[in-house]
């Protein structure tokens, strides 16, 4: 570590590990006087090309005053960083912080030289552009704002990497150097490059693990039965395209082979590159296993052994020890104690899982952390029979286990651009980071479906991430808005599944109903009506309806404008067999596809043989034969109606136009319901509407006053004074309290202010709670005043308990809560509901991420259910609901442009028919994490 005359402590936030270009680990950290002899021997390796662009002429070594200069940080106006792998120096970068006229300087001088060296056989990786954004943020850190580089003209791979970054920045050249400036504040641009470079390294080191060219299996005993030898085999029988290895330290020297598969003693005897190792052996034999695979230069590892977090503290610490060995090789890991990885793909063919069977291949993508959740997915998935009957495939399956590494939302950055998979299933015990989640899920979910069920678990086992504050419920909602469709069980994740699969997403709400059955189009016409869809009556075609009659009908509803979607209802007819089945079967089928583009569902009572029928098909993907206009093949979930898609649509083939059956009228509707939701947010992403801004703000004054704060301590919360001073500085107008400690006081305080006025009791058991008593209103006199002063003092003791003021009367209206809150995981949320007992009890609070945008906030105002109070409710005066929702914006605003205001309070908010009145507010102010999810791209900490 550093010793003096070092000015800092050594910073360990800085540290990170990070996913590089092609989907491998390194380790950035900060570089210290330990690190002498890695320098030297990092700066061997690099080519003399290297050496000359790094310090514009011939530099075969580096001597002692440049080791120590480089390794002599003050962790302020001197920094270096170096990217690691296998504990070795593969880059490095630093600053040096110098004033206007180019020389060494110290705060405040807010401008740095950087330089970078990439070693020649990890160029190309992307460890430049990690470092790039890792450097920058140390450098706003430390107050820095400009970065210049000089670098030469035939250096193109580094001017490449500071023009692509996305920063503000200027470019000129002189005395045959390219010299750049470019401003460290995150710009939209610079915030888009650096999530797409995320989301292409994340995506890439899941493809690595499920699209492996070659496999070992650690731990595959001779003996049939045992987790090794049954992954082996399971691998083996489900023809791996690639090729295979068994892998065990207990083989006899001459074994060669072990049911036809090439047998080792060690991975480090395996002639040829390995890129997926799956470790099944006892958990105190795992870092030899991990030591020989990183030497072997494995690129992933699935461990399925377990004795790791969920065996207690122990075990914890053994996976933290896991998942640090198998960063410092640059290897991802799923596990440990995971089922295993499936992908059906022909190219690979790889069940490297517990699942005896290979799953059939389909289009949705599966994620499951726990192994019996798993277990019954695929299972009910597969199979034709009971539960959710038909048959839909996979694309690929991962069971992450202890999820210790590799999370679900490094398979949603998979699965965003998969052209195998078109819908995305994914139970979730819990989410370590909602704020990245949701992120990435609105971004997906604008591609294609994301299903999830939410459990109700604690924090990943053995996981050092923040853990959210919010209330389950407030978690579930959020993720609503970033366009997850959040189901509460398996079931409905199935359901859900099956029909976003197989058909395409419905223009509206409006429900056609057919059948042969009056009472269960009545049950549907119920259940629609339960869901918030609109059904028209159901048309019912009598138990003596033919195949035919089915056929007509549901062609002529799909033809009709006035329905988005169908529900066809069906019993069997008494003597009916399965040949009938399959025809009424091909009877929907071949209306369906005569008019493709609304979605059809079939509610069946045991009649098994019509849901096999109308899966007939082994398999959700497209076939050849329809395409669209241009060529391309279009996902069912992506056939939206044809007012909101932006290219032609085309008809989907006849197999991607299986139609889903469901045992029960309420599956089928609330899978549609919830396909409903999802098209609207669909539709509606396409224009999220926009951040407004506001003249009036002062940001820059507001911030100083937050910094001059904030040097009182760690975390304060605001006096009234300050909290109306910063509020206002972002045009929120909060009416002035005068406390009264006597009835003068209160006599005083109504004359400064206007008669007629209002006295409030502020004591904590008091406060916001008209109901118990505690407020006195519209007060038009002296002697009114000295009563109502009386009447508290009697009821609920002296005016030190009560703490009374005085407060000017505001226009009547709807009493109103608006709160913000930072969160440590999901980040920024806004908060609205109304004032009072009821509101509170039900907890009817709607929420939203910041930044609100002006439809967000629009719609948050009408997402509660106690709405209709703001709108004119039996006939009671609407309110002005426009200045709510800018007051929305402007909390929205506040919160966003300073993170240190961690909380904020507005109660009540009074809405009047004409403008609105904030009657009580508080501010909680707190110093900003060093790192979040707007930071540098780095896999969890641990």
């Amino acid at each position: 570590m550093q010793t003096t005359p070092d000015r800092h402590e050594y910073p360990a936030h800085w540290e990170a590990d990070v996913v590089l270009r092609d989907g491998g680990t390194a380790r950035i950290r900060p570089i210290t006087v330990d690190d002498a002899d890695r320098l030297v021997s990092f700066y061997e390796q690099v080519s003399d090309e290297s050496k000359y662009y790094r310090f514009f002429a011939p530099y075969p070594r580096l001597s002692a005053k440049d080791v120590h200069r480089f390794t002599h940080h003050d962790f302020v106006d001197r920094v270096g960083l170096a990217a690691t792998v296998g504990g070795e120096f593969i880059a490095t970068v630093r600053y040096d912080r110098i004033g206007a006229d180019g020389t060494p300087a110290s705060a405040p001088a807010d401008e740095a030289e950087v330089a970078f060296l990439v070693q020649d056989a990890h160029q190309g990786r992307g460890v430049a552009s990690a470092l790039l954004e890792h450097i920058a943020a140390v450098a706003r850190e430390r107050d820095i704002r400009r970065f210049a580089a000089e670098v030469l003209p035939a250096n193109t791979k580094m001017i490449k990497v500071f023009t692509d970054a996305g920063y503000t920045q200027k470019r000129h050249f002189e005395d045959g150097v390219v010299r750049l400036e470019f401003d460290l504040e995150p710009t939209d641009r610079s915030l888009a490059v650096q999530r797409a470079r995320e989301q292409r390294a994340e995506g890439r080191s899941v493809r690595r693990l499920l699209a492996p060219g070659a496999v070992a299996v650690v731990g595959a005993g001779r003996a049939p039965g045992g987790v090794g030898r049954s992954v082996l085999d399971n691998i083996r029988d489900a023809g791996y395209a690639g090729r295979l290895y068994a892998v065990n330290g207990a083989f006899p020297e001459d074994l060669k082979e072990l049911d036809g598969v090439p047998a080792h003693r060690s991975v480090r005897d395996i002639d040829g590159p390995v890129d997926l190792a799956v470790v099944a052996v006892p958990a105190d034999h795992v870092p030899q296993v991990v030591t020989q695979c990183g030497e072997h230069g494995v690129q992933g590892l699935v461990v399925i052994s377990a004795g790791y977090a969920e065996s207690g503290p122990e075990g914890r610490e053994r996976q933290r020890e896991l998942v640090r060995q198998a960063r410092t090789y640059g290897m991802r890991l799923i596990g440990p104690n995971a089922f295993g990885v499936i992908n059906t793909s022909e190219q690979v063919r790889l069940n490297a899982s517990l699942a005896p069977q290979m799953p059939r291949p389909g289009r949705i993508g599966l994620f499951a952390q726990s192994g019996a959740i798993g277990i019954a997915l695929l299972s009910r998935l597969h199979r034709r029979g009971g539960g959710v009957t038909g048959v839909t495939g996979v694309s690929t399956f991962v069971s992450s286990g202890n999820r210790a590494d590799v999370s679900g939302n490094d398979l949603i950055q998979y699965w965003y651009d998969d052209p195998d998979t078109d819908v995305v299933l994914m139970y979730l015990e819990s989410i370590g980071n909602p704020r990245k989640f949701t992120r990435l899920a609105r971004r997906t979910a604008a591609a294609k479906p994301l299903v999830v069920v939410q459990g109700a678990g604690s924090a990943p086992q053995g996981h050092a991430v923040r853990a959210t504050r919010l209330p389950h419920a407030t978690v579930s909602a959020l993720l609503r808005q970033a366009g997850v469709i959040r189901v509460d069980t398996i079931t409905e994740l199935v359901d859900a599944g099956l029909l976003l699969a197989r058909q395409p997403l419905p223009a509206g709400p409006r429900v056609a109903i057919l059948g042969n059955s009056e009472s269960l189009g009545l049950l549907t016409y119920d259940a629609c009506l339960a869901e918030d869809l609109r059904p028209q009556r159901p048309l019912d075609l009598t138990t003596e309806a033919s195949a035919a009659d089915f056929h007509t009908a549901l062609l002529h509803a799909l033809e009709d404008d006035s329905c988005d979607a169908v529900v066809v209802t069906a019993i069997p007819a008494i003597g009916e067999v399965s040949p009938g089945d399959a025809e009424l079967a091909e009877a929907l089928r071949s209306a369906a596809q005569a008019v493709p583009g609304k979605p059809v569902l079939v509610v069946h009572v045991e009649l098994g043989g019509l849901a096999q029928a109308l899966s007939a098909a082994a398999s959700t993907a497209p076939q050849t034969g329809s395409s669209t206009p241009s060529g391309a093949r279009l996902r069912p979930s992506q056939m939206l109606p044809p007012t909101t898609q932006a290219a032609p649509a085309a008809s989907a083939p006849a197999e991607s136009r299986l139609i889903p059956a469901y045992p029960a009228a309420e599956r089928a509707v609330r899978a549609l319901a919830e396909a409903v939701n999802y098209a609207r947010w669909r539709r509606e992403a396409v224009e999220p509407g926009r951040v407004p801004e506001y003249e009036d703000i002062d940001e820059k004054g507001a911030a100083e006053q937050i910094d001059g704060l904030l040097a009182r301590g760690q975390g304060l919360t605001l006096g009234t004074e300050e909290t109306h001073q910063l509020l206002g500085r972002y045009g929120i107008d909060v009416r002035r309290a005068v406390p009264a400690f006597t009835p003068d006081d209160a006599v005083r305080a109504a004359d400064g202010i206007g008669y007629p006025v209002a006295l409030k009791a502020t004591a904590p058991h008091l406060r916001h709670r008209a109901d118990l008593g505690g407020v006195r209103l519209d007060l038009a006199d002296e002697e009114q005043l000295r009563r109502a002063y009386a009447e508290l003092t009697e009821l609920f003791g002296e005016p030190e308990e009560l703490r009374p003021v005085v407060q000017a009367m505001a226009p009547r209206g709807v009493d109103t809560i608006v709160r913000a809150v930072i969160d440590p995981a999901a980040g920024a949320v806004v908060s609205f509901g109304l004032a009072g007992p009821a509101s509170q009890l039900l907890g009817d609070m709607a929420h939203r991420l910041v930044p609100v945008t002006d439809r967000e906030a629009a719609s948050l105002v009408r997402s509660i259910r106690t709405a209709p109070l703001l709108f004119g409710w039996r006939g009671s005066t609407p309110v002005d609901t426009p200045a709510l929702e800018e007051l929305l914006l402007r909390v929205s605003r506040l919160v966003d442009d300073h993170p240190e205001v961690v909380a904020v309070s507005l109660e009540p908010v009074v809405v009047a028919p004409r403008g609105l009145s904030v009657l009580g507010a508080s501010v909680r102010l707190a110093p900003p994490p060093a790192r979040d999810d707007l930071g540098p791209r780095t896999l969890p900490v641990y």
